[in-house]
């Protein structure tokens, strides 16, 4: 574990405030995207689409996962809410899990992405006040 911390650290010295919050806050807001397996593939394109260094995204991605497994419900309720309650009355598992995997979105896309936006300002905000150290 401390040989990954020290391949992040050095991977990230030498980016400017903005680039260092934008790859925390992106991994971040990407890793608890609440359906399993998709995080890995929108950190790719986030990391090929805003030129973000892709090994440290993705660790960040993978640090994230317990608690992308911990917000998978509270954002499947926050989604349903969303809907209005509405609840499958189907029968078919694929269904039914579909739904609550729409659910899930739908709060993840509500709840993280903004507060994926306030931290960012509040990032860029803390690194440029923060003294800089060599």
């Amino acid at each position: 574990m401390k040989s990954l911390i020290l391949r992040f650290r050095a991977s990230v010295e030498d980016l400017s405030p903005e680039q260092l919050a934008l790859l925390l806050t992106v991994g971040l807001v990407l890793g608890v995207f609440p359906v399993m397996g998709c995080p890995t593939i929108l950190c790719l394109l986030a990391a090929l689409g805003l030129r973000l260094n892709l090994a440290a995204l993705q660790l960040l991605n993978n640090m994230s996962t317990p608690l992308q497994l911990a917000l998978l419900l509270p954002l499947a309720r926050a989604g349903t809410a969303l809907w209005g309650g509405a609840a499958f009355a189907g029968g078919s598992w694929t269904g039914i899990l579909g739904l609550a995997a729409l659910h899930a979105v739908t709060g993840w896309a509500c709840i993280c992405v903004p507060l994926g936006g306030m931290l960012y300002f509040t990032l860029v905000f803390a690194m440029r006040r923060a003294p800089a150290r060599r």
